[in-house]
């Protein structure tokens, strides 16, 4: 572990810790730190400020810590899910902040790590899971969840339109054999698929890697819980930067700000507001895709968008 590789481009790098209006003396979260690339420009810019790293891969870690060296004064790192990032601040006294970043993309490191298997182009165990130490991973999936229960997460999480004849191919195979590695399983979405679905475009996988990967780590329901309390610990002032990588994340990041933004939950029938609630939040960014150059660098970046609110 101590001499491992982290390889991950940090997205928007610039865009997204400029969104931050970094303060000095500011208390800051990294929600989703990596391998420490935004988290680096966070301390850089501290002086008496303290930035909280989150993230629940030990490998991250590993490289956080490596990145950051000779910044030790500045940051606290804490292993655990970014849901947990009320109870984290609270274990460390902390109850109100200036800024917090989350980065929802999964990082290259975890992509090109055959071992990792999350990649439909490199064989491995079917794996997946963003904190190793879970029990839970892509074979508990594939080879556990019922038919309806595959069509439902393929279909959901990775919009895939032909979920209901993978997850046919799916039950079919385990009732011969235990499906155990991810180049069977991406061989085996790619047969189930139509001839004309595999003409051009994405690999005729990604879209079921995806939504699989996200049943796994539970990605998606733990977005807007989190949202909402780390815009509940912003100072005024504050700020909330997130970087989403498909539609389905940067709808509920969108949905769940303007939501901020809006503040009334009264009924669109009410002639007035009688609720009583008040805009808490205000935009900064509203979908801010990355730069031309960035796309040049790391593709992987083309579906990024960037979004930002200040509290009120």
């Amino acid at each position: 572990m101590e001499n491992i590789v982290f390889s991950h481009y940090s997205v928007m790098k610039e865009e997204s810790i400029d969104s931050l209006a970094i303060k000095e003396d500011g208390i800051y979260v990294d929600c989703t730190s990596g391998g420490g690339g935004h988290s680096l420009e966070i301390v850089k810019r501290l002086k008496g400020g303290r930035l909280i790293c989150i993230d629940q891969d030990d490998a991250a870690l590993q490289a956080l810590k490596n990145r950051l060296a000779g910044y030790e004064d500045r940051y606290t790192a804490v292993k655990s899910n970014f849901s947990n990032v009320a109870e984290v601040l609270k274990s460390l006294q902390i109850t109100a902040i200036d800024g917090a970043l989350l980065d929802l993309g999964v990082s290259s490191y975890q992509l090109d790590t055959a071992e990792r298997g999350f990649s439909y182009m490199k064989d491995a165990p079917l794996d997946m899971r963003m904190d190793q130490s879970q029990p839970f991973s892509a074979y508990n999936v594939v080879n556990e969840y019922s038919e309806n229960e595959l069509k439902r997460v393929l279909y959901n999480w990775g919009e895939e339109k032909f979920a209901p004849q993978i997850a046919r191919a799916i039950v079919k195979r385990r009732e011969q054999q235990a499906i155990e590695s991810t180049l069977e399983l991406s061989d085996l979405i790619k047969d189930a698929l139509p001839a004309k679905a595999k003409v051009g475009g994405h690999h005729p996988a990604k879209r079921s890697f995806q939504a699989i990967r996200i049943e796994v780590n539970k990605e998606l329901d733990i977005i807007e819980p989190t949202l909402r309390a780390l815009a509940g610990l912003l100072a005024p002032g504050g700020r909330l930067s997130v970087i989403t990588f498909h539609s389905l994340e940067d709808r509920i990041t969108k949905q769940t700000f303007a939501s901020l933004m809006k503040g009334c939950t009264c009924p669109p029938s009410f002639p007035v507001c009688v609720c009583g609630n008040r805009p808490s939040v205000k935009a900064i960014e509203k979908g801010r895709a990355p730069s031309d150059r960035e796309l040049e660098e790391n593709p992987r970046s083309r579906s990024a968008r960037l979004r930002s609110i200040e509290k009120l």
